[in-house]
């Protein structure tokens, strides 16, 4: 497979995958921002989201462990804008995408879903240190999905 190069090519690609591989590379994109959240059920809902024999139960909690972390991080961003704090809030919106119920996932998918988050979560971390990183999310996730679709070939 070619590398992907756009978002065009990109939500093309994972509109193609089935739901487990799309909770697998929302969860692969989430690994690659999950130093922005300090909060420990990130990456308790990322060993759900990586498991595809896991149990609607299993998920269930998972999404509840998301949502509480979401909310958490929503609250501690308070009114000063705290730009790190608001880098967790979407990395824990990114891991509530990659572990929702199939009747209630958003348009794109989960991967395409979580993908948008963690760009938003690397935005607020680049507010926040001011660098000039508004390509550097999108490049990471366009690899990751090219070296999993590679993988998936052979």
């Amino acid at each position: 497979m070619s590398r992907i190069s756009n978002d065009i090519e990109f939500k093309q690609a994972l509109g193609q995958l089935e739901l487990p591989q799309q909770r697998r590379l929302a969860a692969m994109f989430i690994e690659s921002v999950i130093s922005l959240s300090g909060d420990e059920r990130i990456g308790r809902v990322l060993k759900s989201a990586n498991n595809p024999d896991a149990s609607g139960d299993e998920m269930a909690r998972a999404l509840k462990e998301a949502k509480t972390a979401s909310l958490y991080s929503y609250t501690r961003c308070g009114a000063e804008a705290d730009w790190r704090e608001q880098a967790g809030y979407f990395v824990a919106r990114a891991a509530e995408a990659a572990v929702m119920p199939e009747g209630q996932i958003r348009s794109g998918g989960p991967a395409w879903q979580a993908a948008m988050s963690c760009r938003m979560a690397r935005t607020c971390l680049a507010i926040d240190t001011g660098e000039d990183a508004e390509h550097q999310e999108s490049e990471t996730q366009y690899q990751i999905l090219t070296d999993y679709l590679n993988e998936q070939k052979t």
